[in-house]
């Protein structure tokens, strides 16, 4: 990479003072400082590149919807939304910036830094977008500051981004002195702008902070058209990286479960934004690790490979999809008996996503099929019924059968229990349903051909009015499916 060694990097602590102070120079840098002379140059002899045509993005109806539903929950709050600051990897580098989801929900704007304010202002609020403006030119920012145009590219203009999101926009780095001498109760989105927080610090208290993330949380139970219509790339893509992954298998025979990951996360970057999660790339006795990212081991035929990966396109909505593959194309006899097991279970399991239906459904049907199967393998002393009570299948099945699915992986994580797990299914919502069967090279409770197979089926099902829909029902789910989908596009791959 290029390196600003002349540079001091910007932070969130000196951007805001850059416009009045000198930009530093970093320790080691090449140039001892900037003449004069340079510096007049650099100010002068630019093009005007503000952008005049720019549309609304294609949420912005949607955000505005999500916004007067805010509004509407806390009269009289002032209502603080960050977007969040660059962390920093190691020394002057940073990880690549994902804004809050509470922000970009309510937004559509991903930029580092930003503030979404609600002002109170009669019966509702009035919304302000606190941003980051272009760098600077007088000052030097613009090519001086590690975070400036010529070194990170262009931010939009204040103007360009009231276009682009249908809010008001004006300078960030007046919002931290403005909010000090805020009156009146405020609540703040927490964990994303230790700057802002601090500016708020005497004004917040956190059980009301909770109740604002709580119902920024719950508001994502139900997806809008726009949603789905994005879950649904993100789906799309994800199909065509499990495409991917099958076409190089004896590539990843050849080197390591990180060429998978690799191949997956091209197609990520082409199609969207990122992976959604770390991507779980885990054959062999690796399939038994319920998170296994490290992703260094053997691919080896006659093995199981365990694929948990999703797409996040440019808005932020994962995919989050699981196939268990035989490497080598055909499931031996009891790699089939244990992966129909688990494939029956989710059958039972999507079946039971009905509008009306207990959130709690899905996952007891999947668990009692694997129950049934654990005691008539005899691996447990039934009878059913009583493994079920006691959890006695869990040595086996580990984990919950899904959870909700959006901007993030989990998504929803913060809504109360009660309309959450305890809660009832509507349309509109969106949740994986994903069982799973682990059996641990170490389990000596099992015969030994069981040890060291891990299987997990797993789809992102959408509730409908009258039932349910499969958004990644175009990867094949049944075992005699897979091989012969296997087949076809190892063969494609071929011709």
């Amino acid at each position: 990479m290029t390196v600003a060694d002349e540079l001091e990097p910007a932070t969130p602590e000196n951007e805001a003072t850059e416009a009045e102070e000198p930009i530093k120079q970093r320790k080691n840098g090449l140039y001892p400082g900037v003449s004069d002379e340079l510096a007049e140059n650099m100010k002068s002899g630019w093009a005007d590149t503000e952008l005049h045509d720019l549309r609304p993005i294609a949420q912005a109806a949607e955000t505005a919807a999500r916004r007067a539903a805010l509004s509407a929950r806390f009269p009289g709050d002032r209502l603080v939304i960050p977007s969040g600051n660059l962390k920093t990897r190691s020394n002057d580098t940073e990880y690549p910036f994902r804004a809050s989801v509470e922000y970009a929900y309510l937004t559509g704007n991903q930029t580092e830094d930003g503030v979404l304010v609600l002002e109170p202002k009669g019966e509702g609020h009035e919304a302000t977008l606190y941003l980051l403006p272009r760098s600077d030119r007088e000052n030097g920012e613009f090519w001086l500051s590690g975070q400036g145009e010529l070194w990170v590219g262009r931010r939009h203009s204040l103007t360009e981004s009231e276009k682009l999101y249908g809010i008001p926009v004006s300078d960030v780095r007046e919002l931290a002195d403005s909010l000090r001498e805020a009156t009146g109760p405020v609540r703040v989105v927490r964990g994303h702008d230790a700057g802002i927080e601090a500016a708020l610090t005497d004004k917040v208290t956190a059980e009301r902070d909770e109740e604002l993330r709580v119902f920024l949380s719950e508001a994502r139970l139900v997806k809008d058209e726009f949603e789905i219509g994005e879950l649904q790339k993100a789906v799309d893509s994800t199909v065509r990286g499990f495409e991917d992954v099958v076409r190089v298998l004896d590539k990843a025979e050849a080197t390591s479960e990180r060429y998978i990951e690799g191949t997956f996360f091209l197609r990520a970057r082409v199609e969207g934004n990122d992976v959604g999660y770390g991507s779980i790339c885990a054959a062999g006795p690796h399939a038994t690790t319920l998170h296994w990212v490290r992703n260094d081991g053997p691919v080896r035929s006659g093995d199981l490979l365990l694929l948990d990966a999703g797409v996040e396109i440019h808005t932020y909505y994962t995919a989050d999809v699981t196939r268990t593959l035989p490497v080598n194309g055909r499931f031996s006899e009891i790699q089939r008996k244990i992966y129909d097991a688990v494939y029956d279970a989710q059958e039972a399991g999507i079946a039971a996503v009905q509008p009306g239906g207990k959130y709690r459904d899905f996952h007891d049907a999947a668990q009692r099929v694997l129950t049934e199967r654990l005691v008539e393998w005899g691996l447990v002393e039934g009878p059913v019924e009583r493994v079920l009570e006691l959890g006695l299948q869990r040595r086996w099945t580990l984990h919950g059968t899904g959870h909700m699915l959006g901007m993030d992986v989990h998504d929803c994580a913060a809504a109360r229990v009660e309309t959450y797990v305890d809660g009832t299914l509507e349309p509109g919502m969106v949740l994986t349903v994903e069982p799973g069967l682990y059996f641990q090279a170490d389990d000596l409770t099992v015969p030994e051909e069981y040890r060291g197979i891990g299987v997990r089926i797993e789809d992102d099902i959408l509730v409908t009015e009258n039932g349910n829909r499969n958004l990644s029902a175009a990867l094949p789910r049944r075992s005699d499916e897979v091989e012969l989908w296997m087949a076809s596009v190892k063969g494609a791959g071929q011709s």
